[in-house]
């Protein structure tokens, strides 16, 4: 009996970490994009986690992908930048534990993408859990319509919503991905891809950051990079309903670092949307295949 524990404790500690891990690579872009703009802090990381994982790919001695494994790398790639640049705008106007909060809506919307996707059915009872996530965003949005916020933090609180359309659509595509390629290869194409994407704004917008900022850059492409592949590590050796309720701990990890770097504060409003949400979430695991809950919305 403690062998099944102890082949669970490492994947679980593993998962752990790289839920911690995402946090805080919210908050280092949060910080980036507020001191360099949005787009100048997503193309540097990007940078930055593409140079990172081309190292990895030729010190682990990786394999070119085939060209339909490619053709996965770049949707998903495509998906998850479009993904992060409503994401990390939105956590420029909204504490981070609130973004957070919002997103974790995203497995339920996979499971109706899932349906019209992949044909799969929706019982039941994923039916009733969508509805209650959905009371527990419209609990949350009630603070952002009492108008006690920025104009445009209710903007930030849709902006999640979109994210969350677009990472549920990431996790139909990660299941797929995850069966044919490596962590690194995951990490680095990802990487890579989103880079693609974000040059074609560099006409416009692209300036070269002060060398000040240049740590940060380096912090939250190596929390991105490290992060993703930790998760993808942890859930190709245990089972995705054994971690679900780690990732949810993203919440708690947001409202610590949000209050530590930025002075955010945690609204009872935001705290009562998230467990109705969370609890959505779990009750929707149970009744569907338990990996469309990977939920960390930060694994951009």
């Amino acid at each position: 009996m403690e062998k099944p524990a102890r082949g669970f404790a490492i994947p679980f500690a593993v998962c752990c970490l790289g839920v911690a891990l995402f946090s805080v690579m919210d908050a280092a872009m949060k910080g980036l994009s507020l001191s360099i703009g949005l787009y100048n802090a997503l193309f540097w990381r990007a940078v930055a986690g593409t140079l990172l994982g081309f190292a990895l790919m030729l010190l682990t001695r990786q394999r070119w992908p085939t060209a339909a494994v490619l053709r996965i790398h770049l949707l998903r790639g495509s998906v998850v930048a479009a993904m992060a640049a409503l994401f990390f705008w939105a956590i420029m106007r909204l504490p981070l534990a609130e973004a957070i909060a919002l997103s974790f809506i995203a497995p339920l919307i996979a499971l109706y993408l899932a349906a019209l996707l992949l044909k799969e059915k929706v019982g039941r009872q994923a039916i009733g859990a969508s509805l209650l996530g959905l009371v527990g965003v419209g609990v949350i949005l009630s603070g952002r319509l009492q108008g006690h916020y920025a104009p445009d933090a209710l903007l930030g609180a849709l902006a999640v919503l979109a994210s969350a359309v677009l990472f549920a659509w990431n996790l139909v595509i990660q299941r797929q991905q995850a069966q044919l390629a490596t962590p690194i290869e995951v990490a680095f194409f990802q990487h890579l891809v989103m880079l693609g994407v974000f040059v074609l704004g560099a006409p416009v917008w692209l300036t070269i950051p002060p060398v000040e900022a240049a740590p940060l850059v380096l912090l939250a492409a190596l929390l991105a990079f490290t992060s993703l592949s930790a998760l993808a590590w942890a859930y190709a050796r245990s089972e995705a309903q054994r971690l679900i309720p780690v990732e949810y701990s993203a919440f708690l990890w947001a409202a610590i670092v949000g209050w530590l770097a930025f002075g955010e504060r945690v609204t009872p409003a935001t705290v009562a949307g998230a467990l109705l949400i969370v609890a959505g979430c779990l009750i929707a695991a149970r009744s569907k295949r338990p990996d469309m809950a990977h939920v960390e919305a930060g694994t951009a």
